[in-house]
């Protein structure tokens, strides 16, 4: 299974080009906002409300559009505190994404006790 991570220190994000990208090729109807004072662009679903806000670290991250965009975009996915990469994780791992400093790697869930 093929799964996207931040390779860097910063945290995941992605460009507003590969955001752009991901709603066209799922469907959604993204409406772009920005760039604001600080220079971030913000996009939103059908239209433009807090409630609507469109939060690029919700996609799953082994979801297959997203790997597909990454490994077409390359550097240009990331946005300019991150550097994406796709890794492989072995089929039937119950894997989730840790992080340090927004440097991330996948980790492999264990049972636990308390």
């Amino acid at each position: 299974m093929k799964v996207v991570i931040n390779s860097d220190y910063g945290g995941f994000g992605l460009s507003a080009e590969a955001i752009r990208e991901y709603g066209q090729r799922t469907g959604l109807n993204l409406i772009q906002e920005g760039p604001d004072r600080f220079g971030f662009i913000h996009f939103y679903r059908n239209s433009v409300s807090e409630e609507n806000y469109f939060l690029d670290r919700d996609i799953p991250r082994d979801d297959r559009v997203l790997v597909e965009i990454v490994e077409e975009m390359g550097e240009k996915a990331g946005s300019r505190f991150s550097t994406l990469k796709v890794i492989e994780v072995p089929d039937g791992v119950n894997w989730y994404v840790e992080e340090s400093d927004g440097l991330e790697w996948i980790a492999e869930r264990h049972r636990t006790w308390a």
